[in-house]
């Protein structure tokens, strides 16, 4: 399943990229909560949340249909 959600991080990462943010994989619970490190611009943004919810989990369940959700951790 990680190598499954690396590859869906790929299409996150380009778009993140062109607002000036990355995201980094960190790990997954037992529970299928994929958990994830914004980065760059995107690192303390306010809208990180909306896209935490809005881009990255909605890409992460098309292509993982296992993930449950997404948490940012620092």
């Amino acid at each position: 399943m990680e190598e499954k959600i690396n590859a869906a991080l790929e299409d996150v990462k380009q778009v993140l990229r062109r607002d000036g943010g990355d995201i980094e994989l960190v790990g997954i619970t037992e529970d299928n909560i994929v958990q994830v490190r914004l980065q760059g611009h995107c690192a303390g943004c306010q809208g990180a949340r909306m896209t935490l919810k809005g881009i990255v989990e909605q890409i992460l369940q098309e292509a993982v249909p296992e993930v449950k959700g997404v948490e940012a951790v620092d």
